[in-house]
C-alpha cells in the first residue's frame, strides 16, 4: 500500500483525490489549472493491494480511477478544484461516464481531512438545491485510505498522445471547455480566466 507525497518541499502544499471517470481526462484537465503543482493518475477505494490497469478495468477490484492533486492552497482553493471537478465531469451517471461504464468510472471524492469532507457535502448541497444538473449529483464522499499510482505509460496520456481518437473526441472538448469556465487562472503564459 502506498501514501504517495508529492516530491519537494510539501508543507505549504494539499493534496486532493478525485474520480470523475477516466483519469487521462482528469488529469489532462487539472494540469492546466495554475496553483496546481503535480496531478498523478491512479487507483484509489478497492480492496486489491498494488492493483494494475487491467485488473482495474474488470470492475471488480473496487477500485476507481483517481487523480491524486497536489495543489498550492494560496493559490487555489480546494473548493476551487471541487468547482472544476464538478464542471468537468458528470456526477450525475452512476458508475458511467459517457461511453466508460463501470464502477471503476465512479464519481467520488476521497477526503483528506474533515475540511474537505465538509467543503465536499457543503458543495454537493448547493449544486443540488440551485439544480445545476438535471439529475441529482450522485458523486460519493468517502475517508482516503490508499493511493496506487497507474502504470508509467499512463502519465501525462493526452499531452503525449494528442492524435489519438479517445483524445480528439473526449479529452479536448474538454480542454476547450476550460476556457468557458470562471475562477482560476490557466497555467503557463496564458493569463486568460477560464
Amino acid at each position: 500500500m502506498s501514501k504517495e507525497q508529492p516530491k519537494g518541499d510539501f508543507r505549504q502544499l494539499e493534496i486532493a483525490t478525485l474520480g470523475g471517470g477516466c483519469f487521462w481526462c482528469t488529469e489532462a484537465v487539472f494540469n492546466k489549472i495554475k496553483g496546481v503543482k503535480n496531478v498523478e493518475p491512479g487507483y484509489s477505494g478497492g480492496k486489491l493491494a498494488t492493483p494494475t490497469y487491467e485488473q482495474v478495468s474488470t470492475g471488480r477490484t473496487g477500485h476507481t480511477e483517481v487523480v491524486q492533486i497536489t495543489f498550492d492552497p494560496n493559490t487555489i482553493s480546494f473548493r476551487q478544484i471541487l468547482d472544476v471537478f464538478f464542471k468537468m465531469h458528470d456526477p450525475t451517471t452512476p458508475n458511467r461516464q459517457g461511453a466508460d461504464v463501470g464502477t471503476q468510472y465512479r464519481s467520488i471524492v476521497f477526503y483528506h481531512s474533515r475540511e474537505q469532507k465538509t467543503t465536499t457535502e457543503q458543495l454537493i448541497e448547493e449544486l443540488n438545491n440551485v439544480k445545476v444538473f438535471d439529475s441529482p449529483i450522485v458523486t460519493r464522499v468517502e475517508p482516503f485510505k490508499a493511493f496506487y499510482k497507474a502504470e508509467d505509460y499512463h502519465k501525462e496520456y493526452f499531452k503525449r498522445h494528442p492524435e489519438q481518437s479517445y483524445c480528439k473526441l473526449v479529452i479536448a472538448p474538454k480542454i476547450a471547455k476550460l476556457h468557458e469556465i470562471v475562477g482560476v487562472s490557466l497555467k503557463g503564459n496564458n493569463t486568460q480566466k477560464f
